[in-house]
């Protein structure tokens, strides 16, 4: 039987002893709210409220919301599973024997070029084939990294633990994902490249934020930005790119803090150097001046008091072909759905969100914010919209709302 948000947040909330007023106070989020979720007058609430409920009752939005497992199919057919024995495997720990390569592993040329592919594959939103052969990458990742102890296959198994942070972050497990970004940044520093060392504190920042530890997100990444910071007159391109990635992470959990104006003082450091950089893709990611701007967008509307109308006006500035990922893209319209919702244009949000479904069908479904601003466009609804209900259905958010 599916149990209530309301449900949810009473169990947490007395698994942890705490009473209404206490989670109101952690939260930011008023005790009358609190007091309607749990008594079942209200369904659902705005996606910066859930935040900051789950925040203050140490969970997952993910798990707040009724989808600890999105990826209940990947699950099934046991890829996460894979993916997480691959991530932990017993046999990479030292002093622990494993079992010897029943097959020769590849070589370091034929390796990077799968990296590169699961690289791709990854930001297409191609995540059920990512689930079944990033295991086996990881593996023969590994294999050839003992055949061949050169600093470019350390680079590519750097990656590839990058690959395995994202998926399983993106799919709900951000404790593997944690274990993988030890992985990756050890093995960055067996490349010698502080560069690579800092897109795994990137990666680390995102795993941070995704469990609710906003303020260690924000240190690591700041932190790390201001160590690498490069000299603008002979800055690289890749040094200007991975400078700005860690300001961009260290902007989102200052944002989700409601420290909006620091959150902006960030991006403009981070949009600075994509203006010197151009547009970059380096280290399984890319960077650019439509990179920050779309994050211009995100931040406007985290905290506990999102600002959608500045949601809106920052989304002006952005040109969506300029957006070199689709799962970028897929995100940043999320994020217009929402704020175009908030300001009271549902139908447009509806659209929006339809057309995101369209064009990523499978990487929609692993977005908690997309079905929380779903299931609270349900519970307002006026009159019965069978296209809404459609949509919900798909995204795993109960219809009977």
């Amino acid at each position: 039987m599916n149990t209530s948000i309301g449900d949810r947040i009473r169990a947490l909330r007395e698994f942890r002893d705490i009473t209404q007023d206490q989670l109101a106070q952690r939260s930011g989020v008023s005790v009358d709210t609190i007091r309607k979720l749990e008594q079942g007058v209200r369904e659902s609430a705005r996606i910066n409220t859930l935040r900051g409920l789950a925040r203050a009752l140490d969970v997952q939005l993910e798990r707040l919301v009724g989808q600890p497992t999105v990826t209940q199919q990947l699950t099934d057919d046991g890829g996460l599973l894979a993916l997480r024995d691959a991530i932990q495997d017993p046999g990479s720990l030292p002093g622990v024997l494993g079992n010897d390569d029943l097959e020769d592993p590849p070589g370091p040329i034929a390796w990077a070029e799968q990296v590169r592919a699961a690289t791709a594959t990854y930001w297409t939103g191609g995540y059920s084939s990512l689930a079944a052969t990033l295991p086996g990458l990881l593996r023969d990742g590994r294999a050839t990294a003992r055949q061949h102890d050169t600093e470019s296959v350390w680079t590519h198994l750097a990656l590839a633990y990058q690959l395995a942070a994202s998926l399983s972050t993106q799919s709900g497990h951000p404790d593997w994902a944690y274990t993988a970004v030890e992985k990756q940044l050890a093995a960055a520093a067996r490349a010698s490249d502080p560069l690579l060392e800092g897109m795994g504190v990137s990666t680390l920042s995102w795993v941070l934020l995704r469990q609710g530890r906003w303020e260690q997100a924000r240190d690591v990444a700041e932190r790390k930005a201001d160590q690498l910071e490069p000299p603008r007159r002979r800055a690289t391109v890749n040094q200007l790119a991975v400078y700005g990635n860690l300001l961009i992470a260290a902007a989102t959990p200052a944002a989700r803090a409601d420290q909006h104006d620091e959150a902006m003082q960030l991006l403009t450091l981070a949009e600075s150097a994509a203006v010197q950089s151009g547009p970059v893709k380096t280290y399984g990611t890319a960077f650019s001046v439509t990179d920050v701007r779309t994050q211009q967008v995100n931040i406007a509307l985290a905290g506990t008091e999102g600002r959608p109308d500045v949601a809106l006006t920052a989304s002006a500035g952005v040109d969506l072909r300029t957006i070199s990922r689709p799962v970028h893209s897929a995100s940043y319209r999320v994020d217009v759905a929402q704020a175009r919702y908030q300001v009271g244009d549902s139908q447009g949000a509806l659209e929006l969100l339809l057309e995101v479904e369209a064009d990523q069908p499978e990487w929609i479904k692993f977005q908690a914010g997309a079905a929380a601003t779903v299931r609270e466009m349900l519970e307002a609804e006026r009159r019965r919209n069978g296209t809404l209900r459609g949509l919900a259905s798909r995204l795993g958010v109960d219809p009977a709302l």
